[in-house]
């Protein structure tokens, strides 16, 4: 695996190395606590979803909206959406679907119909959005970046898959199991996460965030269920009131 694959993988580890530089960057020149913090933010991005379980890696946009009843806690509401190609085998399926297909196979190879060495592998687009609402905690010491943590939030994950067979015995099978061509779920989900804002001034700042989440989407045709990565970057915006009182 290349080293630019590895850290796509791993956003979490993207998070924390920029994090640690910023705040080593920072802390000589901007220590102190914030004195001015507004009531709501909004934010808007470049983000992506990675699936390893599914092979599934998707670009897209993440947009959130923040109430701060207090500086150093806020809640709010989180959307996202996204696409990208996936790739499903006859391991990731239930084990009952597993039997059938195994069968239907050793049928076709046993009239002469399989080509040798053949392994089914079904390609798939897939559109998918999240909405989701939690709690964030932030910290304030230093007055160019905020450090903020989502302990825990919960929402929905929708997604539309439209299978994409490559060969005609797979779309023999991919018509069986989806036969309007497409398959769409939603499930809930729960996970966390975290980032930091770069100040640029009290009302603009640019964010960097990452989330871990575990969902079981498509439940009557993947076995297991999956953990999903998101990471994010763009910028927000702060506006209203400051609700920071200055040291006195």
């Amino acid at each position: 695996m290349s080293t630019r694959h590895h850290l796509l993988l791993n956003p979490f580890v993207c998070m924390m190395l920029l994090m640690l530089a910023i705040v080593l960057l920072l802390a000589p020149t901007a220590s102190g606590q914030q004195t001015y913090v507004t009531q709501f933010d909004a934010y808007g991005g470049y983000a992506f979803l990675n699936s390893p379980h599914v092979n599934l890696f998707e670009p897209g946009f993440a947009a959130q909206f923040g109430f701060r009843p207090r500086t150093w806690y806020s809640a709010g509401f989180d959307y996202s959406i996204s696409s990208g190609e996936l790739s499903l085998t006859p391991d990731l399926l239930p084990n009952a679907l597993q039997q059938q297909l195994g069968a239907s196979l050793a049928g076709l190879a046993a009239k002469g119909l399989l080509p040798p060495g053949y392994k089914l592998a079904v390609n798939a687009h897939s559109r998918t959005q999240t909405f989701a609402v939690g709690p964030q905690l932030a910290y304030r010491h230093f007055q160019r970046a905020t450090l903020f943590l989502r302990p825990v939030f919960a929402g929905a994950i929708y997604e539309v898959a439209t299978p994409k067979p490559g060969d005609a015995i797979a779309a023999g099978i991919v018509k069986q199991l989806a036969p309007s061509g497409t398959k769409t779920d939603v499930t809930w989900f729960l996970g966390f996460g975290g980032g930091f804002d770069i100040n640029l001034s009290h009302h603009f700042a640019i964010r960097t965030q990452a989330d871990f989440v575990y969902d079981h989407l498509f439940n009557d045709l993947l076995q297991d269920g999956r953990f999903t990565t998101r990471f994010s970057i763009g910028p927000a915006f702060n506006f209203g009131k400051n609700i920071a009182h200055p040291p006195q």
